[in-house]
């Protein structure tokens, strides 16, 4: 049991000393006050012989206890986002501790180098987008994506209101003019995957899992989706089975800058859904994540371009299966674009603010079809399917990928990655080899996230 170290690309995440296995937690909200009383279950194992532990929580949100094996603590602080805990005695490597957090308050969003994120407002509702570190606003938690755990949440709200949490509905519950929803996550999740759902919406059940939606875009969100489930037929072969229980998609009232996945779900802004298709591409981008992303998860944002790298390539996939350019056609005009921007941008390690430059996405694609167009479509999804599988619902790095693609294409391909990741010149394309899926007339989406 190793703790994951600190990441560079959020400095000041506290140093907590655990690795959690679950989280249990019980919300009660008041949609009309965005209300929050709360309490966390944290049950974790010390990540080494230590005598205090810690757990980020948004300074805005005020703790009222917390327990450490239902006994208080020698001593806990709860400041500058961090909760501190001194245990009162050390405890070896290894040791199970079962930690109670009692908080509430009026939870918001965090403002950083990639806008706000994290618990957000609609006007009638909530939406929680946590990537990369908006979990912390609204529990207390080991926010480091390395350390995934299982979830359990309960959530009371009122009549009227969907509400929507990671993976499987266990129990709906009215009492008194509020209903309480029980949610289950039985496969490991990185935290800032963690996301709570609220508006009135309906709830529709389709082939490939169920949308939630506003009444009035019940017939355009339908319509724009229904390819969905030829979507994940096509992944499937692809990258391999479907990594969890199901699949929903969430359209808000509101206008979203950017659809957003979390795990088992992705989420749209009323502006995704024209009833014309014409955000299909990032339907098939944010299904995607559910194998690159969210099952598949970086153990340090530096290799964030295996999350949407990936992703945009699967949209490339989607046109090529759907009548669109073919992945080639795609891949060549990105090429073009990317000649003419600046230079500056290293792959493997984007920086803070690189880490979701368009660049980054598109370069992250092409890395993919470089090794395609060398290794030959056959070897190409046996590479992908084998590493979905070997790494299915951990942890992943550039390095782990290329160790599985030489090892699955029979020789080395570090030199072909390391051109494509760790150099700032963007390198020529190999040419397509005869097994690429010939070429289409129509034109692509514009390019961008």
């Amino acid at each position: 049991m190793t703790q994951p170290p600190e990441d560079p690309y959020l400095p000041g995440r506290p140093d907590g000393g655990i690795t959690v296995d679950r989280y249990e937690l019980e919300l009660d909200y008041r949609v009309a006050t965005n209300r929050l009383g709360a309490r966390a279950v944290v049950l974790a194992r010390a990540a080494r012989r230590l005598d205090r532990v810690a757990l980020s929580l948004a300074t805005g949100l005020r703790v009222s206890q917390v327990l450490v094996g239902g006994k208080g603590p020698e001593r806990w602080t709860h400041r500058d986002g961090r909760i501190a805990i001194r245990l009162g005695r050390e405890v070896a490597a290894g040791t199970s501790l079962r930690i109670e957090v009692s908080y509430g308050g009026q939870p918001g969003p965090v403002r950083g180098p990639w806008g706000e994120v994290g618990w957000e407002e609609l006007q009638d509702g909530v939406l929680v987008a946590g990537q990369p570190d908006g979990a912390p606003t609204w529990f207390p938690c080991h926010d480091h994506p390395a350390d995934k755990a299982t979830f359990s949440v309960s959530v009371s709200a009122e009549v009227g209101y969907e509400v929507l949490a990671n993976g499987r509905l266990v129990s709906r519950t009215p009492r008194a003019g509020r209903v309480r929803w029980v949610y289950e996550q039985p496969e490991p999740m990185a935290p800032y995957l963690a996301t709570l759902q609220i508006g009135r919406y309906v709830r529709v059940g389709t082939a490939a899992g169920q949308v939630l939606v506003p009444p009035r875009l019940r017939t355009a969100a339908l319509h724009d989706l229904a390819r969905q489930p030829e979507m994940v037929a096509l992944f499937e072969d692809r990258f391999g089975p479907y990594p969890f229980g199901g699949y929903s998609v969430v359209v808000t009232d509101d206008v979203l800058e950017i659809p957003l996945e979390a795990q088992g779900l992705a989420v749209f802004g009323a502006n995704h859904m024209d009833g014309r298709r014409g955000s299909e591409r990032l339907v098939a981008h944010e299904l995607a994540h559910q194998w690159f992303g969210n099952s598949l998860t970086v153990a340090r944002w530096r290799d964030i371009w295996l999350h949407e790298g990936f992703a945009c390539y699967a949209e490339w996939l989607w046109s090529e299966q759907s009548g669109g350019w073919s992945a080639d056609r795609h891949a060549r005009f990105a090429h073009a674009r990317l000649t003419a921007l600046p230079q500056d941008l290293v792959l493997g390690d984007p920086g803070p603010d690189g880490m979701f430059d368009d660049r980054l996405y598109k370069r992250g694609a092409l890395t993919l079809h470089a090794l395609r167009c060398t290794v030959g479509d056959d070897a190409f999804f046996d590479i992908l399917r084998t590493w979905t599988g070997r790494f299915r619902h951990g942890t992943v790095s550039t390095e782990s990928f290329v160790e599985c693609a030489s090892a699955v294409a029979g020789r080395s391909l570090v030199l072909l990655v390391d051109s494509w990741v760790y150099r700032t010149a963007l390198p020529p394309l190999p040419t397509a080899r005869a097994a690429l899926s010939a070429d289409r007339p129509t034109a692509p989406a514009s390019p961008g996230r």
